[in-house]
């Protein structure tokens, strides 16, 4: 019996294991996911030109991670163009993220708080 049952629980695992990678989102999916994590407010825009974890819900850190990942390269790319830093792009792209934010969705100041 408890042979039986032990291996239910690898086989189990064992499926578990292999779907994970499924599960994971694409940066397609994330974009596509990103204006309803928003309006949940999951997710916020930050001074910095990222996106911050207002509430760990659903896939709030995947979306968040792998946009992030996305600007901070395309970030690089702007400041290598222009011969400035990627801390002057950031803080461009931060303050033009929060003056787009729609009302009702959150931004960092200090805190998390509603525009």
């Amino acid at each position: 019996m408890f042979q039986r049952n032990h291996l239910k629980a690898v086989f189990a695992m064992v499926l578990l294991l292999m779907g994970a990678p499924a599960l994971a989102l694409s940066l397609q999916d994330a974009m596509a996911r990103l204006d309803q994590a928003k309006e949940q407010g999951w997710v916020g825009e930050k001074p910095d030109g990222y996106l911050g974890v207002v509430k760990a819900q659903g896939d709030a850190a995947e979306i968040v991670r792998l946009i992030n990942e996305a600007r901070r390269a395309e970030y690089q790319r702007l400041a290598d163009k222009n011969g400035i830093s990627i801390s002057n792009v950031e803080a461009i792209a931060g303050k033009k993220a929060i003056e787009k934010t729609r009302p009702g969705h959150y931004i960092y100041s200090n805190g998390w708080v509603r525009k």
